[in-house]
């Protein structure tokens, strides 16, 4: 895999959580859960 493809993933990810989450937590909340989803295997 190459920088752009992670990229891609992270980008992605974070992109869905916020759309899960919606504004306005912290950023340790947001932080903590992308990390979570980006270590999760599917």
């Amino acid at each position: 895999m190459n920088e752009n493809e992670i990229g891609t993933q992270v980008l992605a990810a974070a992109i869905d959580l916020h759309r899960e989450l919606g504004p306005g937590l912290l950023e340790s909340v947001y932080e903590a859960v992308l990390a979570r989803e980006l270590t999760s295997e599917d």
